[in-house]
């Protein structure tokens, strides 16, 4: 006897997917994020800092120059000797040029350094990004044709029985039921209204 499948789980894929809905939708755009951020910070390591630690480096070191010719001139002229406001200029011009230095080195070993400590994260970051954008979406689609797959095969009429057959047998017992009676002298079986009736 056929049965129909006992479908009871439809609401349960369909809560599923509504909760992979959600997860997309706030993924994505963290993820989008992530990778905006990973780009506005090589940018700003190659072209904003390293513009302006250059032009901090050739002012301070223009200063330093001009503290020392003001150092040099005090102390050649026979007119008067150096002062200790020029010589503490001195100092913190030579101060302030030096940490323009350091910094531009600095600077250009994060810029090497960048890719190969970065760059993984950002391939794991993009795979994932592949996932959401790609994979998950077919994930959601198939879902959605598997619940309403199910809606229709659980509004669907279950299939009716078909008849049983005779059986194969039927007519042999019968047959052998007849043969019975024969043997025991029993009347036989009427003859048909089509048969000739036989002469007294």
């Amino acid at each position: 006897m056929t049965q129909k499948a006992n479908v009871t789980a439809v609401d349960a894929i369909e809560a599923f997917r509504a909760g992979l809905v959600l997860y997309i939708s706030k993924a994505r755009p963290t993820i989008e994020e992530v990778s905006g951020d990973v780009l506005r910070m090589r940018l700003w390591l190659e072209n904003e800092q390293r513009t302006h630690w250059e032009n901090q480096l050739r002012r301070r070191t223009l200063e330093l120059e001009q503290a020392q010719q003001a150092l040099f001139s005090a102390r050649i002229s026979n007119l008067r000797e150096e002062t200790a406001a020029e010589v503490m200029a001195l100092h913190r011009a030579k101060r302030a040029r030096d940490e323009a230095d350091d910094k531009l080195r600095t600077l250009k070993r994060w810029n090497r350094d960048f890719e190969n400590r970065v760059q993984p994260l950002v391939k794991q970051t993009e795979k994932l990004h592949t996932l959401l954008a790609n994979d998950l979406v077919q994930a959601i689609a198939y879902l959605a044709q598997a619940v309403s797959t199910l809606d229709a095969y659980a509004a669907a009429p279950p299939p009716s029985a078909a008849p049983e057959a005779a059986p194969a047998g039927g007519t042999a017992t019968a047959r052998e039921a007849g043969a019975s009676r024969l043997e025991a002298g029993g009347p036989g079986p009427a003859p048909s209204s089509g048969a000739a009736a036989p002469n007294p």
